[in-house]
């Protein structure tokens, strides 16, 4: 019978709240866990490795005692042995080997091998990380409670990553046009729903599809540094257009229409009339003014005086169209007001020449 430890608690490594994308992290290419899991695995065993918990030792028979620190060579040879290998939770040592797992019957599985079964039921019932590898199917398998993830080989995730960057580069160039677009029709007082729409509805796809590489670069870990240089590049500044933007034409309501898009499922979420239904509670396109904190913004005007501008005019169109002496009367300094005037000339002209403002 597998004795009651009486270790002393290390810190727990991985918080109950921890998602998959952060458990994935440890398992890495180059981490030493990982290390380990692809050297029993290309020495064609198999393997049970489960991280310690509180309530591990009621479902743990047998086994012998190691408590030493871990090291994946060390691991590789104790996984020549039968049975499950009980790593510290803070993954500093391996604490025993050879050891029988017998988790409640009637926890459901739809693992059909005896060591993935017991994978599967004890991650559940002591909600840890329980790591199966296979020798027959080639391939490792990771247990968190709920979840199940099987760890593919770097140059799999690689190809991924990489083809799902270049879907993202032709999406990051139809959000440049879009946008170039909507500042020309937010100089001239032109905007409509859909005009709004298509932006966002382009930023939402382009974060979907970064979320998806991000994903793949933690499997990576230092194999991805390249993928991940390009993926920051190409998402630079899209959080602050999507913030302004919907700061711009939904005001107060602006959290409302944030939450309303991080909810739209994919496939709803490539149909604009969706969105534009949802956000303007509209059927049919008309014409939208923005308040014109975004295009401002890109200027040399100060924030404190875009919120003035924005506060006193409302609306884009009416702070161009302003003249001197209603300036003059808003900022109380005339030559504040020359350079204002300038800002806003020059901002113009290079919007209707789509220069990159």
């Amino acid at each position: 019978m597998m004795e009651k430890r009486g270790l002393k608690i290390e810190r727990e490594f991985i918080p109950e709240n921890s998602s998959l994308i952060d458990i994935l992290k440890i398992f890495s290419p180059g981490t030493p866990m990982r290390t380990a899991l692809d050297d029993i695995l290309s020495s064609r065993m198999g393997a049970l490795i489960v991280i310690d918990k509180d309530g591990l030792s009621a479902i743990a028979e047998g086994g012998f005692k190691i408590n030493c620190p871990f090291s994946p060579q060390k691991l590789t040879e104790l996984a020549k042995m039968d049975g499950a290998i009980i790593l510290s939770r803070d993954l500093k040592k391996i604490l025993y080997s050879n050891v029988l797992l017998v988790p409640k019957s009637e926890i459901k599985t739809k693992e059909t091998g005896t060591r993935h079964k017991a994978a599967e039921k004890t991650s559940k019932q002591i909600k840890t990380i329980v790591i199966a590898v296979s020798e027959r199917k080639n391939k490792i398998t990771l247990y968190w409670g709920e979840e199940k993830y099987v760890l593919e080989k770097s140059s799999e995730i690689l190809r991924r990553a990489t083809e799902s960057l270049q879907i993202l580069e032709k999406q990051k160039e139809v959000f440049d046009d879009l946008l170039s677009h909507l500042n020309i029709l937010e100089i001239t007082d032109l905007v409509t729903m859909r005009d709004v729409c298509n932006v966002l509805q382009r930023i939402e796809i382009i974060k979907r599809i970064s979320e998806m590489i991000k994903r793949y670069l933690i499997e990576l870990g230092k194999e991805g540094v390249i993928v991940s240089m390009r993926l920051k590049e190409l998402i630079r500044n899209l959080d602050k257009e999507r913030v302004m933007i919907i700061k711009d034409y939904f005001g107060d309501e602006s959290l409302k229409a944030e939450e309303i898009l991080t909810g739209m499922n994919f496939d709803f979420l490539l149909e604009t009339s969706n969105i534009s239904r949802l956000l303007f509670e509209e059927l049919h396109d008309k014409p939208v003014s923005p308040r014109g904190y975004r295009i401002l913004e890109k200027t040399g005007i100060l924030e404190k005086d875009i919120t003035i501008l924005v506060n006193n005019f409302n609306t884009l169109n009416k702070i161009f169209c302003a003249d001197e002496d209603s300036l003059v009367r808003l900022f109380r300094n005339e030559n504040f007001v020359v350079s204002l005037k300038q800002d806003l000339d020059d901002l113009k002209e290079k919007v209707l020449s789509r220069k990159r403002i």
